[in-house]
């Protein structure tokens, strides 16, 4: 794949043939004559013919680009479908890394429209847009972007950026120029140029460059950015794991600053607005660190450098080696103190390899876990909000750890569909998956994600799970995992490989977020059963104090005391509910006062929201108050009818169910319990 291949030419043998049969016809045909063959014309023949044999076991070599137009399945382009998702994947993950490089909030606009029949088999003819406010393109760089394999800014600087090989895009202008013949259209405009410079990239394959054709400069409505539009076969899919939408929907999710309009094929159109003003910053890149490195690696990385002493280079070039290291290098692994002395690049391979044992059996501690980018629990959380109405979601993001020495971050967001009703409580939970902030939407049951999910106990948080399965239920649950070196099964991108310390890393985080959801719906069970007891003493209660009697001929004094003992009961409930529902409302409003301090910014309507969620607290309390009243103002009545010259007995009283349903008394609870801070309650 390093631009080389070897082919033998199989068409060599049929011309040696062809030669060899027009010799052989031209020859018989001048015997048949009488004529002879000159031997200048047969050994003119003979060269001829050995040339093309010897041809036929020379060994040819191939570009980079040539490889992989022929093996277009590796990066994602295996079926018509995957290839629209692909090319709309690798356009937005390119645009929003412009913008993130340069602190511009990104605004986007996705266009994707079916044009008529493709040119392949039970394919459309897609035509595929997607515009960016980024920092534009230089008109030089234009055709390494879109037109040339592994170019590319990012590649091996070991940044948590979504694209970093140079591959996907310039697979995409490969996908449409052999099913459309039409390559990259790109508009592009920088901040300090008057025009935009428009044109047409296509693929010079054999030599793995771009070409630009139709160039020229037009006047553009953007003050910089860059538009890039794709004509191919395909087919759109909008539904499902692995459609349109829910792609859009995933990275809505995981880039709360980005503002996103998409117009496509049968689907209306529609703006996504962000919900923070912050743009994110990507860590600077890291140096390597010596343990993951092979020898090949580490040599090559010294040839970098140029002309430095050895002991320079190994604190430069590499992450957590000091000068302590190479005093323990010398002292406890023996190594000649001369080799740290002596100029890299003059440095023997034998000298290499000493030095490069001696690093592998040292404990050098792990690498640094600061060049991890994360969304963050604030943003999740507000983001969340975007993707449907949830009644209930829970965020967490782990500390960054080592895994597989590598830094990784763990984020985990748990929501609750509003709409619970239908089939959605007997199939699994939709599980989104993403790497360095990038939906994964294929091979699902290989990832490492998945794996995790499946292998946590979810019966003991409350949810229902069969055996080595996806739990059950209307939840979405959410996976990110951010690393400089996520190690993916494939090109294309589409899997994260199952490494033991991976997994166990995002069950640590699974589990977390499990057990905020397991006390979030053990409240709301026990709230039911305090609601529902509540409702059956109150539809039963008089029917058998009425019944008893009728049976017992009970006299109307055992009546009254039955009733009033019932009263009683009834009161001690609605008192206590009250009494929490009064608390509650200061607590809510601290909760509230403090969310808004911590999240200054980034709620845009939370003033609204949280005047109706008070609304709704102190309407319950109200309510409940009333409720308290009428009970007290019966037992008052009871306790009159006991004083002299009143008559004997009571009236039956017509009991209304209480107006505290379990909605009201689960929401305001769950929203205010102490020490909740980190899990929000929509």
């Amino acid at each position: 794949m390093a631009g080389k291949t070897t082919k033998p030419t199989k068409k060599a043998p049929l011309r040696a043939k062809a030669v060899l049969a027009t010799h052989k016809k031209a020859e018989s045909t001048r015997k048949g004559k009488g004529a002879q063959v000159p031997d200048l014309e047969l050994e003119a023949a003979k060269d001829v013919i050995e040339k093309v044999r010897r041809s036929a076991k020379q060994i040819t070599t191939s570009s980079t680009a040539e490889y992989f137009a022929k093996n277009l399945q590796q990066v994602g382009f295996s079926s018509p479908t995957k290839a629209v998702l692909t090319t709309l994947k690798e356009a937005l993950d390119n645009a929003l890394d412009a913008c993130e490089d340069h602190g511009i909030l990104p605004e986007i606009r996705l266009h994707v429209e079916k044009l008529g029949p493709g040119t392949l088999k039970n394919t459309d003819q897609i035509m595929i847009r997607v515009e960016d406010n980024g920092p534009g393109i230089d008109a030089g760089d234009v055709p390494k972007v879109f037109g040339e394999y592994l170019a590319s800014s990012k590649f091996g600087r070991g940044r948590c950026s979504r694209g970093q090989q140079g591959i996907g895009i310039s697979a995409a202008t490969t996908w449409a120029m052999q099913t459309a013949a039409s390559g990259a259209r790109v508009i592009t405009k920088q901040k300090s140029t008057k025009k935009a410079f428009s044109c047409v990239v296509d693929m010079d394959l054999k030599n793995n460059r771009g070409i630009l054709r139709d160039k020229v400069q037009i006047d553009w409505n953007r003050a910089h950015g860059t538009s890039v539009e794709f004509t191919l076969d395909g087919r759109i899919q909008l539904n499902g794991e692995a459609g349109l939408l829910n792609y859009i929907r995933s990275t809505v999710l995981l880039n709360p600053h980005m503002t996103l309009h998409y117009n496509i094929t049968d689907v209306p159109k529609t703006s996504i607005e962000r919900v923070t003003s912050v743009c994110p910053v990507a860590p600077e890149a890291t140096e390597p660190h010596p343990h993951t490195m092979k020898l090949g690696e580490f040599i090559s990385h010294a040839r970098l450098y140029g002309r430095i002493k050895t002991a320079v280079w190994l604190k430069r070039g590499f992450s957590r080696v000091t000068d302590k290291t190479l005093t323990e290098l010398v002292k406890v692994q023996k190594l000649p103190q001369a080799v740290l002395g002596k100029m890299i690049d003059t440095l023997p391979d034998e000298d290499f390899k000493r030095l490069f044992a001696a690093l592998q059996n040292m404990p050098l501690p792990p690498p640094a876990t600061d060049s991890v980018l994360s969304v963050g629990e604030e943003g999740l959380a507000l983001s969340i909000r975007r993707i449907g109405d949830m009644d209930f979601f829970s965020v967490l993001t782990r500390k960054p750890t080592i895994a597989d020495f590598k830094p990784v971050q763990v984020e985990v967001a748990i929501a609750r569909r509003k709409d619970r009703s239908g089939a959605d409580n007997d199939e699994a939970v939709q599980v989104l998956r993403f790497a360095n902030r990038v939906p994964l939407q294929f091979d699902k049951a290989a990832c490492a994600i998945v794996k995790a999910i499946s292998s946590v106990n979810w019966r003991s948080y409350g949810l229902r799970q069969p055996k080595n399965g996806l739990p059950l239920g209307p939840y979405i649950f959410a996976v990110s995992v951010v690393s400089p070196f996520i190690k993916f099964k494939n090109a294309s991108k589409e899997t994260i490989d199952a490494s033991e310390e991976l997994v166990d890393e995002l069950r640590k985080a699974l589990m977390q977020a499990g057990q905020r959801l397991s006390r979030y719906l053990s409240r709301e069970h026990k709230a039911g059963e305090l609601e529902q007891r509540v409702q059956h003493i109150e539809q039963f209660g008089p029917i058998l104090v009425e019944t008893l009697v009728r049976i017992l001929n009970a006299p109307e004094e055992r009546k009254r005391r039955a009733e009033e003992g019932l009263s009683l009961l009834l009161e001690r409930d609605t008192k206590g509910l009250k009494k929490d529902l009064v608390a509650a409302e200061d607590r809510l409003a601290s909760y509230l006062e403090e969310k808004k301090q911590r999240l200054a910014g980034f709620f845009a309507g939370l003033e609204v929201e949280d005047a109706s969620l008070l609304a709704q607290g102190a309407e319950a309390a109200a309510e409940a108050a009333a409720m308290g009243a009428q009970v007290e103002g019966v037992l008052s009545e009871a306790t009159d009818q006991d004083k002299p010259g009143r008559a004997m007995g009571g009236k039956k009283r017509d009991r209304k169910p209480p107006a505290a349903t379990v909605a009201d008394r689960s929401a305001v609870k769950a929203a205010t319990k102490p020490g909740r801070k980190r899990t929000t309650k929509a």
